[in-house]
């Protein structure tokens, strides 16, 4: 009877186009011992639609994550929760775990994670967020990765930043770009104590492949001389395409998707060159092209490339930065192809 009900909340949910959203999807335990037994946390997920909804299952990645959640039908405006313990029976050692969390109304699984990193002992914040010091303030990295970001929507990621001082520490940044934000918890942070830092970075349509935005924490006033810096990688955003508009897409196809350029003596220039053709039904636009290591360049401007039409890239790549014997650099391209949106292509050789 209970799986009858549920199973006429899913329709009515469907219908309607319910909407969820949820007060994390990421918690981080942050540094721990393996004393400290069992990790437990909570996410919160709210209804916004019309009608109930109901969870229905939660799927965890492996035996080590113990997996409670709200089992009656959440009433509009009213909210559910998952609960995750992670057991802490591994040892030593950063865990990150994942949590598939499926709800009825919702074409997609959420996913959920559980994330931090175990010591066999406890360590001082010094130990922990020595590393890199920007004055008083303690940070394990001063870079930080969002992940992938489409157009028309934000990323956020977390870190956990230290007051080593004796003093509570305001913090504030200076220098951030219109499409990042950054949001300190609690400001200011007491001595010897830690707080969750957000950074969060909105799409901007003229930004594409990958950004990194440098901010510069102000320490109690004082601003750092080093930045912090944080990366996201920026995609076209095809989720809102109509059938019409991906079966008339563009479409490119390489001849090959390695350019090897022999044996070179270090110090040589060297042209990469992948030719290509569109074999969509709209012009293909190449946004950007990253590549992993700063020595190969792009060595013309990006252009479109119309349906049914051929192009090539070009770039130049200079040996003297490289080590010698085998090499292998990659270059991705961000496109308008829904069925291609990342291409990766590699430039390989031999230095002498």
């Amino acid at each position: 009877m209970k799986t009858f009900f549920i199973s006429i909340i899913a329709a009515l949910a469907l219908l309607s186009g319910s909407g969820i959203s949820w007060d994390k999807t990421v918690h981080d335990f942050g540094d721990v011992s393996v004393t400290d037994g069992p990790l437990t946390c909570t996410f919160t997920v709210t209804n916004n639609g019309p009608e109930a909804i109901a969870i229905f299952e939660v799927v965890s990645t492996c035996g080590c994550t113990d997996v409670k959640w709200t089992r009656e039908p959440i009433k509009p405006g009213k909210t559910g929760i998952v609960s995750a313990t992670y057991k802490n029976e591994d040892g030593p050692m950063p865990f990150d775990k994942t949590l598939t969390v499926y709800i009825s109304g919702e074409t997609r699984p959420t996913i959920l994670r559980l994330r931090g990193v175990v010591h066999e002992k406890k360590k001082t914040l010094s130990q922990l967020y020595g590393e890199h010091k920007l004055g008083v303030l303690g940070l394990k990295s001063r870079s930080v990765r969002t992940g992938n970001l489409k157009q028309g929507q934000s990323v956020s990621e977390n870190i956990t930043v230290a007051n080593l001082g004796s003093k509570p520490l305001q913090l504030a940044f200076i220098g951030q770009p219109q499409e990042l934000k950054a949001n300190v918890k609690p400001n200011p942070i007491p001595a010897g104590e830690t707080a969750t830092v957000t950074f969060t970075v909105t799409a901007n349509k003229e930004k594409y492949g990958r950004n990194i935005y440098p901010i510069y924490p102000v320490i109690n006033g004082k601003t750092a001389d080093e930045p912090i810096e944080v990366e996201t990688w920026t995609q076209e955003n095809f989720s809102n395409w109509t059938e019409y508009q991906r079966s008339n897409a563009a479409l490119p196809y390489f001849d090959n998707s390695t350019f090897n350029f022999g044996s070179v003596e270090q110090g040589a220039g060297v042209e990469a060159c992948f030719s290509f053709a569109n074999r969509g039904k709209s012009a293909l636009k190449i946004y950007s092209a990253d590549s992993e290591l700063p020595c190969l360049t792009l060595y013309e401007a990006l252009s479109n490339v119309g349906p049914k039409e051929k192009g090539s890239i070009r770039f130049w790549l200079d040996t003297s930065q490289l080590e010698k014997g085998e090499n292998v650099i990659m270059v991705t391209l961000t496109t308008n192809s829904p069925l291609r949106p990342l291409v990766n292509l590699f430039v390989a050789g031999e230095v002498r």
